[in-house]
């Protein structure tokens, strides 16, 4: 069912925010907490998304486990970002296991993830996605649900619709479209974060100076609380909102 995570606030490198914690994501790709719905480990890719210098983001994205990649591990080491959005991945059976199935999907100044399933993959899906531009569907990252769902968000960005609006939207119609869909999303321009808890698990740590939104705690130190099932979360580094998702 995949691991996220979203940080902005003062600059820390990757390895601080990624590898040193206790729980870190890289220990949740194989040996996750909370693996509702499905699945025991995240060894099906991972993917880091950050902003080193100006609007538009850098992405790492591989189609095998983060512990097995001694690249990624030094160049955390010696990044240093104030915004990040870093997946590890769980592919639903029959989806693709490739680099560019791996979150963070990205446009321009936007990185995107998913963490859950769309259930009745691919029929349930046939109706909205009849409602993107053919180009779209035919450019798609890949053919997964995850894929499908940054098409829909972004689709709505590009019309100029509000982030936060974009993500409510998209998740109220898949899972009206889908029922017991598990639709935890992540949306980013690295200045303001938006997330969703519809279906899994979603925590997050606020400080004065920044913000953290993970799928699990990656530490036991204090300042992590829950967020409730069908909030959405939108935040900078220093400001934080928290509505039903119905709300917004």
């Amino acid at each position: 069912m995949c691991r996220h995570l979203a940080y902005l606030g003062p600059p820390v490198t990757l390895r601080e925010l990624l590898f040193d914690p206790p729980h870190s994501l890289l220990r949740q790709s194989w040996a996750p907490r909370d693996m509702r719905g499905g699945g025991t480990i995240n060894a099906d890719g991972f993917g880091i998304g950050w902003y080193p210098d100006g609007p538009t983001p850098v992405r790492y994205r591989r189609a095998q486990p983060i512990w097995s990649d001694p690249t990624i591990a030094e160049l955390a080491a010696v990044t240093s970002t104030g915004a990040v959005l870093a997946a590890v991945r769980s592919a639903t059976v029959g989806m693709a296991i490739v680099d560019t199935a791996a979150a963070p999907f990205a446009e321009g100044r936007w990185l995107f993830s998913h963490n859950g399933v769309v259930r009745g993959w691919p029929d349930t899906m046939v109706p909205l996605a009849a409602e993107l531009p053919v180009r779209d569907l035919l450019t798609l990252d890949a053919t997964t649900d995850s894929a499908l769902l940054w098409a829909l968000v972004r689709d709505r960005l590009r019309a100029g619709v509000a982030p936060a609006r974009a993500v409510a939207e998209t998740v109220t119609s898949v899972a009206a479209a889908a029922p017991g869909s598990r639709l935890n999303l992540l949306l980013t321009d690295g200045h303001t974060v938006v997330a969703s808890a519809a279906g899994h698990a979603l925590s997050l740590r606020a400080t004065p100076a920044s913000v953290l939104l993970a799928s699990e705690p990656h530490d036991d130190g204090p300042g992590w609380r829950a967020v409730p099932d069908g909030q959405l979360v939108q935040a900078t580094a220093t400001d934080l909102r928290q509505q039903a998702l119905a709300a917004w």
